[in-house]
């Protein structure tokens, strides 16, 4: 048998070897082969989703998810939601952005009391990098990383990768540019972690200010030009500017950052003439992307990755639980 690092990212082992987590807190954890497998199994929710049938599933009827956000959001909270209640499972939204709960003993406190709640599976974002870890090593259920901090955003990751595949038939070997505040951004990170374990070439295109020391060490490319960085690139994946993350002065305006870095469908000539566009949304519009490009059917996968997101959660959801329903093959 190959090892995790010679074995096809096609070929995974039957059953429960196939995903031997009891958690998804990181792209980082994973192997090719595991991120295929999540990715092979999100497929068959979209053809039920867009029939309508997976409305009436009930793989986790009985199961109780908590989503417990604690910092705001409205597509992915909404996402998860969906995701839950397609599969027959009791949804529990925890409100808790506004919550005194930030870190260390107060949040150490919140993991006993969600896990004194018994849930079988529980959703977390927080804007402290490392929290979901902290309550996943203090809970006895499956716990689901919905964003912490600037460390990843795994679902989101794998979201796009099957939005890539489904749009360009494959998701490996391809020339992917991700561009924009890199910075501060986890949906970046869990993608070239990712993107790279897949085996494409990744470069990341934004301001010095905003590109992370040392981003070497994570096997991409960077360049500073816009123009340069996507010229050839297969996908063109844009970044939201997180004003709400920033204490210094990364940008002198907003109008000259979309003069350099702005998604155009001038600058996109720059890619390949078949290139996708994504956004992990919610988009500034006219500042990292025009909108004649945001909303261009042949081009952008925007709209494709919310669909999506429903899919690849429904199927993280579906395979987190399946120790604890006792599937067969999976202790």
């Amino acid at each position: 048998m190959t090892n995790a690092t010679t074995r096809p990212a096609s070929d995974y082992p039957p059953g429960g070897d196939a995903f031997r987590h009891r958690h998804l807190t990181g792209i980082a954890q994973l192997t090719p082969w595991e991120i295929s497998y999540i990715l092979d199994a999100a497929e068959q929710w979209v053809d039920l989703n867009r029939s309508g049938a997976a409305k009436h599933d009930d793989a986790l009827a009985g199961l109780t998810i908590i989503n417990a956000f604690f910092e705001n959001s409205t597509r992915t909270l909404l996402s998860f939601e969906i995701a839950g209640k397609r599969l027959g499972a009791d949804v529990v939204n925890m409100h808790a952005a506004q919550s005194s709960v930030k870190k260390g003993e107060t949040l150490i406190d919140t993991a006993m009391t969600l896990n004194a709640m018994r849930a079988d599976a529980i959703v977390i974002r927080h804007s402290a990098s490392g929290a979901v870890q902290l309550i996943a090593d203090k809970v006895d259920c499956p716990v689901l990383n919905a964003g912490d901090g600037r460390h990843e955003h795994p679902t989101q990751a794998l979201l796009d990768a099957l939005t890539i595949r489904r749009r360009l038939g494959k998701v490996e070997g391809l020339t992917i540019a991700i561009c924009g505040d890199v910075l501060h951004s986890r949906v970046a990170r869990s993608n070239i972690l990712a993107l790279t374990l897949l085996g494409n070439e990744v470069r990341v295109v934004a301001p010095p200010t905003l590109i992370p020391p040392a981003m070497e060490r994570m096997h991409v490319a960077t360049f500073t030009d816009m123009d340069e960085g996507i010229a050839g690139a297969d996908v063109v994946m844009m970044l939201r500017l997180q004003n709400e993350r920033m204490d210094g002065a990364y940008l002198p305006s907003a109008r000259e950052y979309h003069a350099l870095y702005g998604l155009t469908p001038q600058r996109l000539e720059k890619a390949k003439p078949d290139a996708i566009v994504m956004h992990p949304g919610p988009m500034n519009r006219g500042v990292e992307i025009d909108s004649s490009v945001a909303d261009d059917p042949a081009r952008s996968t925007i709209t494709e990755q919310v669909e999506m997101g429903v899919a690849v959660r429904m199927a993280c959801l579906d395979i987190l639980t399946r120790r604890t329903r006792k599937v067969p093959g999976w202790n």
